[in-house]
């Protein structure tokens, strides 16, 4: 049974074996820091899984597999090629996780670049149920998300992810083990949850601080939040208000929140 990628889905499927077993690799207890080596047997669910070259890999770890795919040929291919593989035939971002798995699991993919940004917002939204992500995205956008302050790619995600996870970049992949090719490169990135229960302000608000900050991102933080500085307002004298937000760590974000802000008690 043939299945042909649908282009329109945004998707470039992997065709090299070693690549995949890399990919799948990455969530295994051999490749996770050891204090968190147990999120290594927790079950899996692969987004975009396509016509199976990663999922193959999944199931020979012998974890519990669900993947979640949109395009019904890919998804009739799946249950083909691949019985004992749990398909979930479902769009990710509008998909109620908890009606998948009802405890922690491993996030993992050859994530559709056009909706890979999503996908981590979703992540957000979802952090107690998932302790590890991982997989393949445009480069870019994964440099972006395990860059730092200083940087020129630093942005929202970055701040917003690494609030809550350790990010990191893993390694590259080639446009030419992908059908069809893609016109950018790719890379491989980890998330793995830190040990942060709380942010220590208001979650929302400090979100909404963030994206407001970075949507001029080329104006100081006194002007990029100007709308949000009440007259009077203790962050107004504080060391942020000259810097721009990409100059502003995790901690710093946090702290410049509750000056605007104070944290309920």
């Amino acid at each position: 049974m043939n299945v042909r990628p649908k282009k329109n889905l945004g998707q470039h499927f992997l065709n090299d074996e070693h690549i995949a077993a890399r990919i799948a690799a990455t969530i295994s207890a051999e490749s996770l820091p050891a204090d968190r080596a147990e999120w290594g047997s927790i079950p899996v669910m692969e987004v975009g899984p396509g016509m199976g070259v990663l999922s193959k890999y999944l199931l020979e770890s012998g974890r519990e597999v669900a993947a979640v795919e949109l395009d019904s040929e890919s998804v009739a291919y799946l249950a083909h090629a691949y019985p004992s593989l749990r398909v979930v035939e479902a769009d990710f971002l509008k998909l109620d996780l908890h009606s998948v798995f009802d405890r922690p699991f491993a996030l993992i993919g050859n994530y559709p670049y056009n909706i890979s940004s999503q996908i981590f917002f979703k992540v957000l939204d979802n952090i107690d149920m998932i302790p590890v992500a991982a997989g393949m995205l445009q480069k870019e956008v994964a440099e972006r998300i395990c860059s730092g302050p200083g940087s020129k790619v630093y942005g929202i995600l970055s701040v917003l992810l690494q609030a809550w996870y350790d990010c990191e970049y893993l390694f590259n992949v080639e446009p030419h083990v992908f059908t069809p090719p893609p016109k950018v490169r790719s890379g491989v990135l980890r998330l793995t949850r830190n040990s942060r229960e709380s942010l220590g302000c208001d979650p929302v608000f400090f979100k909404k601080v963030v994206k407001t900050a970075f949507g001029q991102r080329r104006k100081t933080i006194r002007n990029s939040l100007a709308s949000m500085l009440q007259p009077g307002s203790p962050a107004l004298d504080s060391r942020f208000m000259s810097e721009r937000p990409e100059r502003l760590s995790v901690e710093d974000f946090i702290e410049l929140t509750n000056l605007i802000k104070p944290a309920q008690s």
